[in-house]
């Protein structure tokens, strides 16, 4: 199984591409369902989990090609085979869901494997059922498996999220392209990837209003048509870089991102210290010359703090100056990283959803162990600031999220190397 050896200590100073963000990705693989036509997808992240969709839609019939080149991914479901997702495929990656609001709108049924993913949290998909028999499909669970079916057809309709779900939103928003009249979606998620999917959507010949907002508007159509259509930029990844040049003292210029995607994660950047300065098609992110300091966080659904960058930041402020308070409120097994960042000597007491990280002088490298996607990283950030060597294992994770990790950070002067 592969490792991560890091020797940190070095300033990262240079420019990295973000990729296409794997979050706006798989939905946008998914909406090849809608249609016949084929849906070319460009600025594709090559990742693992983009491989298990890629899998999963062949399994169901579906062409999938992959132009690495162009990292342009062509999909065409115009001779679907079954609308079973298998157990085997599912199981490896949670976004598989994805595919039951499009497969029961175009095929009017379909049986789908409840799914797995990283282990941080239940993250349930009663929503996404709820919003479907709100539209009026029959759902059954039986033996691990989601069975819907509406044999007449979807019927829109109003439906309110009780909690924020983005997965649940992208489901029900690409069901009700295809359904009979109008649905409102309520309470939905505003975050960037949905929007992005909402977009595409729309290319291809849908009625979506209300994007960017928490109410989607959809007016349900016929058929969907072929599009071309460009991925947004990796919101995570760009963060996850930014806090990277922040830690190590050093200057990055993230290529092909925008401070839109990340509101609030520049805001805090800054107050601890951070400079950010954008301008065309580059966000150059420098480090205080003087120590980081301690900001309180507390993860929210977007335009809030992304639970996705919690361990990133968590990494960032155990070398801060004075203490930061980190709250998460997302998922509810999300601090699975904080023993092995205190194995390298940062000081964090867990308090129920809170974490208080008190800022040391300096991290030293030790052998960790990755326990999910975020986590990874966050081992990462804190190796290429700490004292000696740090082996990371258990390191495919960091495969399922970040597209060439080790090359775009030694391409900034990193000591990092894959075992």
């Amino acid at each position: 199984m592969d490792k991560i050896r890091i020797r940190g200590g070095i300033s990262l100073k240079g420019d990295i591409k973000i990729s296409g963000a794997k979050n706006a990705s798989l939905p946008l693989m998914a909406a090849c369902l809608l249609t016949d036509k084929p849906l070319y997808l460009c600025n594709v992240p090559n990742l693992s989990d983009i491989s298990s969709m890629a899998q999963l839609l062949s399994q169901l019939g579906v062409s999938v090609t992959r132009h690495k080149d162009t990292n342009t991914v062509e999909l065409c479901a115009n001779n679907l085979s079954s609308t079973t997702a298998p157990y085997d495929v599912v199981r490896k990656m949670r976004a598989s869901v994805l595919v039951l609001g499009p497969l029961v709108a175009r095929e009017k049924q379909t049986h789908v494997s409840l799914p797995g993913g990283c282990a941080i949290g239940t993250r349930p998909i009663d929503l996404h059922l709820k919003g479907l028999e709100a539209l009026g499909a029959l759902i059954s669970l039986e033996e691990g498996y989601v069975h819907a079916k509406a044999p007449h057809g979807l019927i829109g309709a109003p439906f309110t999220f009780p909690t924020v779900s983005v997965t649940g939103t992208e489901n029900l928003l690409m069901a009700a392209t295809l359904a009979k009249g109008q649905t409102r979606l309520m309470n939905s998620a505003r975050e960037p990837e949905v929007g992005d999917l909402a977009h595409c959507l729309n290319a291809m010949g849908a009625k979506i209003s209300g994007i960017g907002t928490d109410t989607l508007v959809i007016e349900g159509v016929d058929k969907l048509e072929s599009t071309t259509h460009s991925v947004i930029a990796d919101r995570i990844e760009a963060g996850t870089y930014a806090m990277a040049a922040a830690l190590t003292g050093g200057e990055i210029c993230l290529l092909g991102t925008t401070l839109q995607l990340f509101p609030t994660l520049s805001t805090l950047l800054k107050r601890a210290g951070v400079t950010l300065k954008e301008t065309q098609n580059c966000l150059t992110v420098k480090a205080p010359t003087t120590r980081l300091q301690g900001v309180d966080v507390m993860t929210e659904p977007f335009p809030g703090f992304a639970t996705d960058l919690q361990a990133q930041w968590m990494a960032l402020m155990s070398v801060a100056k004075g203490a930061a308070m980190i709250t998460e409120t997302i998922f509810e097994n999300r601090f699975m990283h904080v023993p092995e960042l205190c194995r390298m000597g940062a000081n964090i007491t867990v308090h129920g959803s809170s974490a208080l990280v008190r800022g040391v002088n300096k991290l030293k490298g030790a052998p960790v162990m990755a326990t999910d996607l975020r986590a990874s990283v966050s081992l990462v950030l804190a190796g290429l600031v700490a004292e000696g060597e740090t082996l990371i294992n258990r390191v495919y994770h960091l495969d399922r999220g970040y597209e060439k990790l080790e090359e775009k950070l030694r391409g900034c002067g990193a000591d990092i190397q894959r075992l």
